[in-house]
C-alpha cells in the first residue's frame, strides 16, 4: 500500500490545494493520501480564517482521505520546528512519500540547502555571515520563498525518515500576492477579498460557509493582547513562550503607543523581530504558554485525527493494528496537549456569539468528522 503525506494549512481551503491534491496522487499513485494539518491558529501566528473541524471536512471532501491534526505547540512554531514536527507525525503515520508546494521546484538544490548547518529561520542573516553558493546566491537574492523555506525544514526532517521519497510540485501562484487572480488564487488573496466582501466562489468550494462565519482577525483580538501585554507583570511575561532577547520589553513598548493592531504590527516589526515571530508570540501570550510548560512537555506519540473517508477509516484501523496510538476521543490526547488546544479553542471563539463559540469548543471533545456520518 502507498501512502503519500502532505502538510497544510488550509487557511482556507481552495483551488490550489485541490491542484496540490490531485497533484499528489498522480505523482505517487498513493492509495491513501494524508495531511497533516495546522488547528484554529496557523504557522504564522494567526487565528485561521475558519476553523480547523471544517477545514479537515472540505479536505475530505476534495479528495485527501485522512486530516490529522498538527498540535498548537507545534503549528506555532518557526519553519524548521513546524517542519521537525510535521514530518514527524506523516513518519507515525506510516507514510512512504510526502509531496510539498515550492516556489523554486528545484529538489536538487533544496535538498543541497537542507543539509547546511545554518538556521533556515534566519537565512538572511547567515548568509551575510559567509555561505557560499547555491545558498548565499539564492537567498541573498531572495528567490527562496515561504514555501521553499518550509520545504528546506521538511528535506531536513526527513534526514531522520530516509524510507520517506519527497517530491516537489511547482506552486502556482505568488504566495504573498494580495489580488485575485486566474482560477487559483493565494490564501491570502481569498482572505483580503473575503474581508471586503468580494465574490470568492470561483476560487474556494468552501465560499459559502467563509461568508457566514464569523470573523476572527488579530485585530479583534488585539483589545484582548493589549490588555495582556499591559497589565502582566514583565517578569511573568518573561515566562511566556518565545518572549525571549528582551522582546517583552519591546511588545509592552508598543502596546501603550499603539491603539489598534494594525499600527502596533508595523511598530513593533523589525530586522530583529519579524512580523511572524511577533504575533506567534502573541497567540502563545493569548493562551498563556509558558517557557516551562513547552519544555515539560512529554513527547506527543499519537495521532488525532481530524477528518477522514471510508479509505481513511480503514487506514487507521491498520495503524492501530499495527501499534500506533490513534485518540478519536478528546480524553485520550496527553494531558498537556489537551489544555492547551481547549485553551486555544476558547480564544478563538472568545468574540464569537454564545451559540457559534459553544459550537467551536464542542468540536474540541465530539472525535473527528467520519463525511459519511457527521454533518
Amino acid at each position: 500500500m502507498k501512502v503519500t503525506g502532505i502538510i497544510v494549512e488550509y487557511n482556507p481551503f481552495h483551488n490550489g490545494h485541490i491542484y496540490h491534491i490531485n497533484q499528489a496522487r498522480s505523482i505517487t499513485g498513493c492509495d491513501v493520501l494524508v495531511a497533516v494539518c495546522s488547528g484554529n491558529f496557523v504557522q504564522r501566528g494567526q487565528p485561521a480564517v475558519i476553523d480547523k473541524w471544517e477545514r479537515a471536512k472540505a479536505a475530505v471532501a476534495n479528495g485527501i482521505d485522512l486530516v490529522i491534526e498538527l498540535p498548537f505547540p507545534f503549528a506555532l512554531q518557526s519553519a524548521t520546528y513546524f517542519g521537525a514536527n510535521a514530518v514527524r507525525l506523516l513518519a507515525m503515520a506510516k507514510a512512504d512519500s510526502i509531496v510539498f508546494g515550492s516556489e523554486t521546484n528545484n529538489l536538487e538544490e533544496l535538498k543541497e540547502i537542507s543539509e547546511m548547518s545554518f538556521n533556515i529561520d534566519n537565512f538572511r542573516e547567515n548568509m551575510k555571515a559567509g555561505y557560499s553558493y547555491p545558498a548565499s546566491y539564492g537567498f541573498m537574492a531572495d528567490s527562496y520563498g515561504p514555501n521553499d523555506i518550509l520545504a528546506i525544514s521538511y528535506l531536513r526532517a526527513l534526514q531522520n525518515y530516509p524510507d520517506i521519497t519527497p517530491y516537489s510540485i511547482k506552486r502556482t501562484n505568488e504566495y504573498d500576492n494580495p489580488e485575485l487572480t486566474g482560477t487559483i488564487s493565494s490564501a491570502m488573496a481569498i482572505r483580503n477579498a473575503l474581508a471586503e466582501g468580494k465574490d470568492i466562489s470561483s476560487y474556494t468550494v468552501m465560499a459559502d460557509t467563509l461568508n457566514t462565519y464569523p470573523e476572527v482577525t488579530m485585530e479583534k483580538l488585539y483589545p484582548y493582547i493589549r490588555t495582556l501585554l499591559l497589565t502582566t507583570p514583565l517578569s511573568q511575561l518573561r515566562e511566556i513562550f518565545l518572549m525571549d532577547e528582551g522582546i517583552e520589553n519591546h511588545l509592552v513598548k508598543q502596546a501603550n503607543n499603539c491603539p489598534d493592531y494594525a499600527s502596533f504590527i508595523s511598530s513593533a516589526t523589525t530586522k530583529r523581530y519579524t512580523a511572524s515571530r511577533i504575533q506567534r508570540t502573541l497567540c502563545h501570550l493569548m493562551v498563556q504558554n509558558t517557557r516551562s510548560f513547552m519544555n515539560n512537555l512529554p513527547v506527543y506519540d499519537h495521532l488525532r485525527p481530524l477528518a477522514y473517508n471510508q479509505t481513511g477509516q480503514a487506514y487507521l484501523k491498520q495503524l492501530q493494528e499495527n501499534g500506533v496510538k490513534i485518540v478519536n476521543h478528546f480524553s485520550q490526547i496527553i494531558k498537556p496537549y489537551r489544555e492547551l488546544e481547549y485553551k486555544a479553542a476558547v480564544v478563538y471563539s472568545m468574540l464569537m456569539d454564545s451559540e457559534q463559540q459553544e459550537k467551536v469548543i464542542r468540536g474540541e471533545i465530539c472525535g473527528p468528522y467520519d463525511i459519511k456520518r457527521r454533518p
